[in-house]
């Protein structure tokens, strides 16, 4: 009678062991998930991406899941060696962390020489150059730089990044403005000096003819729009 009793324990104990191996969440699965996940993410990125996703430890036991999300964890990026989350979206789910390595290889603008600041930059200050990339930020199509104005003196053969470079003004401090205001029916002109450098669309403030100081938006051939 007792080894009946302990057959049918170990019976039970099998039972309950295969039921928890198929309740677990396939890790190939999740994988994949992950996968799909960089692949999509990256897709859009300029240049080529190569990527690679951890393996995840064996040991490690999840409930099976029907609902799963892959997630990039606030304040990171599919870039360098990282990690992507899976959550499960059900009731009582769970998260986990997966490691991934992402490579991006771009043409970058790097200036030639060296360029002071204040430079205006022409076709012949920029080239691309095809490197793999640690963090994002460069510029890779030549119509983003062209025209712009350092912002600091660059030495030769460094990257080009968006914060280097600032629109050229089209409004210069002590020149003469054209103020214009315009509102439903009417438009008066009127003249003024400058009283700050801006670019188009930025803010301006000039001095009047007749006296007083008002601001707008400055607008290409020395013209300041003042809102009515």
């Amino acid at each position: 009678m007792c080894s009946m009793k302990k057959r049918f324990l170990i019976f039970c104990l099998l039972v309950q062991s295969a039921a928890a191996l198929a309740a677990a969440q396939d890790h190939q699965i999740l994988h994949d998930t992950v996968t799909a996940f960089v692949r999509q993410q990256t897709a859009a990125l300029p240049g080529t991406a190569k990527f690679q996703v951890e393996e995840i430890d064996q040991r490690i036991f999840l409930p099976a899941c029907s609902k799963l999300e892959a997630f990039l964890p606030v304040g990171s990026q599919l870039l360098g060696k990282t990690s992507v989350g899976v959550r499960c979206a059900e009731a009582h789910g769970w998260s986990i962390f997966v490691p991934v390595s992402v490579k991006i290889t771009v043409g970058l603008l790097i200036n030639v020489r060296q360029l002071p600041a204040g430079h205006v930059l022409r076709d012949e200050d920029i080239t691309s150059q095809t490197m793999e990339i640690s963090q994002t930020g460069g510029m890779t199509d030549s119509k983003q730089v062209l025209g712009k104005v350092l912002r600091y003196s660059v030495g030769a053969g460094q990257v080009l990044r968006e914060d280097m470079l600032r629109a050229p003004f089209t409004i210069v401090q002590g020149q003469t403005a054209q103020l214009i205001v315009q509102g439903g029916g009417f438009s008066v002109r009127s003249g003024g000096v400058a009283l700050n450098n801006a670019s188009e669309g930025q803010y301006v403030k000039v001095r009047k003819e007749s006296g007083g100081v008002v601001g707008g938006l400055a607008r290409a051939g020395g013209v300041v729009e003042v809102a009515p």
